[in-house]
């Protein structure tokens, strides 16, 4: 059998060399458009981790500038901040951003510490988007929508006018000067006030109260009070706009949005129950009893806090940390473990959708709180004896930041009898009158006249007049130890002859007279020398001078002048704490507040006495006023030691308002806010002891003179609300 194979014809292999030849090109389009697509995608991540970087490098210059504008505005504040071009511009809007990118280590994706901790030689880093950042006018500008004249290269300034929606409420001054440099400057003012423009914003009237005024807690975790809520304040605020990708746009190609940002520093008069930026121990008294008899509204801040025993807080915030016992309850929960846990605060929130009660200022990446506190100097004028000039802010800061500066009326021991018997011989009292300073020296034993008692004062010459008003005062009229005299007069008085006889004929005549005086030198029984001080005598006592009245002197300063120049080397410091050998200051006819209308404090670097009850009579409410309850003058004492009794220890002691401390947020012990001490020393037990504090709520309930706290926040303006 024969088989016949069947061969195909034409030239072998082509048709396998175009099989090749198409699955090697489709692999190689393949392969290029991957290639392609991988590149496309690289670019893509790179944009996005690049846009990523932009993000967090943002962030971080954000929370540096809340760290670095706060020390700025003091520093505006100060002496010498205008004394020359060069400290001008370290306290500048540009110069903040600039030091802002420094401390943030925008410049670098990665910084030095971390890449010596790499342990890496020749390190490279490929991030395109580090850079120099060396034109910071690129990056920072005022916002698009202010088109006024008060804003600078850098900053809007919130003043003088309405920037648009997404905008605070603004401030006004009529000083064209603080209106210039606040868009240069973080300027902060007594100048700076609500006007008009901000009557819509704010809670209460801006004509009745333009310094501070109700606003709403910003939306923020530290819960000095809950966001939302009112509470008495002033805001300041700047508006800018940054993109950071602008730098160097030509370079990356990552043209980001730019957007609007506010900066705000809150102005927070001290106004809760408790408060103290010291290491503060809450819950029980230096006896180790509870607070029994303690009722607290409201939230209490703290440097730093330890709550002990079974203690009730409604909220508590501090700067520093805590530690809470596990029986106390804060906000109505107790807290076994750490409060500050991940996780706790949104359990929290999700099971009680309330404002979690404890509260940190770290917790909120953009938010600082500055208690303004100046310690010791506080109390003491001659411990701030420089003249403060060349300030940029009109405000300077020991006016602003140390009460007894902040006092209208200063009352100084200016003499005493020799370096071993330190009995008073001379005081110095200050006052307003016009708004003008006096200053009036009286001899306590002496009226340096001859023939008169001391205590009398000069009034008027033969035939001139004087109106001593309501007051009731002596009159003497003479000369040449020769007087008449005639005790308890009112009124207009003309000193002549006609009224008070001739008493010294041919021998032209003076008139005096000696008022009430609302302040004197006592002794303890233990023989402590103290200056007596009688806030009811006060109001005849400015009229008999034709003072401004007790709207306007209002506040006491009391101190020891002990400086070289102005006071006695027989007089020496006093020393804090305080000493049995210092002098004392003794508080009486201190019931009735009623004729200080605007309020009533006291600052003093001496123990004080509280020898009577203090402000217990109500008086009408100002205008404006809607909280229910009575109304009492506003009042604060601010001494580093108080104790109450003057003869012998009372038997009990309630306390309502408000209590706060002074004492340095450094301290290793924790003070105990209400601990109560008699005039002997001898701590009080709890059952006699009843505190019932709040907070306040009203622009009105602010004394004269107060702690004041700082809330710096910086706040997105979202597109959505901006009308450009």
């Amino acid at each position: 059998m024969m088989n016949t194979i069947k061969q195909r014809r034409g030239k072998p292999g082509i048709a396998s060399f175009l099989l090749v030849l198409s699955a090697g090109a489709i692999l190689s389009l393949l392969t290029l458009y991957t290639y392609r697509q991988s590149i496309a995608s690289q670019e893509v991540t790179a944009t996005i981790q690049l846009r990523t970087d932009y993000s967090e490098k943002e962030d971080a210059i954000l929370r540096s500038i809340i760290a670095v504008v706060p020390n700025r505005a003091i520093q505006s504040m100060q002496h010498g901040a205008n004394e020359n071009s060069t400290k001008r511009q370290a306290l500048s809007w540009q110069r903040i951003f600039t030091d802002s990118l420094d401390l943030a280590n925008a410049r670098s994706s990665i910084s030095n510490d971390m890449k010596t901790s790499l342990g890496l030689s020749n390190l490279i880093v490929s991030n395109s988007g580090d850079s120099a950042l060396a034109f910071p006018e690129r990056i920072f500008n005022p916002v698009a929508a202010d088109t006024s004249s008060y804003k600078s290269d850098y900053m809007s300034a919130g003043i003088n006018r309405v920037i648009g929606n997404g905008y605070p409420a603004p401030l006004e001054t009529a000083d064209i000067t603080v209106a210039d440099r606040d868009a240069l400057f973080p300027i902060i003012t007594d100048l700076k006030m609500y006007g008009n423009l901000a009557q819509s914003e704010v809670g209460v009237s801006v004509t009745d109260y333009p310094n501070y005024n109700i606003l709403k807690y910003p939306q923020i975790n530290f819960g000095y009070a809950e966001p939302g809520d009112d509470f008495v304040a002033k805001r300041n605020w700047w508006a800018f706009s940054m993109e950071l990708a602008n730098n160097d746009n030509d370079l990356t190609g990552a043209a980001l949005k730019r957007r609007d940002f506010v900066l705000s520093i809150y102005e927070i008069p001290s106004q809760l129950a408790i408060s103290a930026s010291a290491f503060m121990s809450l819950g029980e008294f230096g006896t180790g009893e509870g607070w029994d008899n303690v009722t607290i509204s409201g939230g209490v801040f703290a440097g730093k806090a330890v709550v002990e025993g079974d203690a009730e807080l409604t909220g508590l915030s501090s700067r520093r940390g805590m530690s809470i016992s596990s029986d106390a309850s804060i906000g109505g929960q107790s807290f076994v473990s750490n409060p500050f846990a991940p996780g706790v605060r949104e359990a929290y929130q999700v099971t009680d959708g309330a404002f979690f009660p404890v509260s940190l200022a770290s917790e909120s990446g953009r938010v600082a709180f500055v208690p303004i506190n100046r310690g010791k100097e506080f109390f003491d004028r001659f411990a701030v004896r420089q003249v403060e000039n060349n300030t940029l802010s009109p405000t300077t800061w020991n006016n602003y930041s140390v009460g007894a500066v902040q006092c209208a009326m200063r009352l100084d021991i200016i003499e005493a009898e020799s370096s071993t018997d330190s009995t008073p011989t001379k005081l110095r009292f200050s006052y307003l009158r016009g708004g003008v300073r006096q200053d009036l020296e009286i001899d306590l034993f002496s009226s340096g006249v001859p023939g008169l008692p001391p205590g009398y004062l000069f009034a008027a010459n033969e035939g001139g007049s004087y109106d001593f008003g309501d007051a009731v005062i002596d009159l003497a009229y003479g000369e040449d130890s020769t007087y008449a005299f005639e005790l308890q007069a009112t009124g207009f008085v003309t000193f002549n002859n006609a009224r008070f006889g001739d008493p010294l004929e041919t021998i032209v005549k003076s008139g005096y007279y000696r008022p009430s005086y609302p302040f004197e030198i006592t002794n303890l029984a233990t023989g402590k020398i103290c200056v007596a001080i009688y806030p009811e005598r006060f109001e005849n006592f400015l009229e008999s001078l034709n003072a401004d009245d007790t709207s306007v002197n209002n506040s006491l300063a009391v101190n020891v002048d002990y400086t070289t120049t102005t006071g006695s080397l027989n007089l020496d410091e006093p020393s804090i704490p305080t000493t049995d050998i210092d002098y004392g200051v003794v508080l009486k006819e201190c019931s009735d507040l009623t004729s200080f209308t605007k309020g009533f404090s006291l600052v003093t670097n001496l123990r004080t006495y509280i020898g009577d009850d203090f402000n217990i009579v109500p008086m009408a409410p100002p205008a404006g006023y809607t909280p229910t309850g009575d109304f009492f003058p506003p009042s604060s004492l601010f001494t580093p030691e108080k104790r109450y009794g003057v003869e012998i220890d009372p038997y009990a002691v309630s306390v309502s308002g408000r209590i706060g401390s002074v004492a340095s947020d450094d301290s290793a012990a924790p003070i105990r806010p209400l601990d109560s001490k008699g005039v002997s020393g001898s701590d009080f037990n709890s059952n006699r002891i009843t505190v019932n504090l709040k907070p306040i709520t009203h622009p009105a309930e602010l004394p004269p003179i107060t702690m004041m706290n700082w809330l710096i926040t910086i706040d997105e303006v979202r597109a959505e609300f901006v009308d450009y």
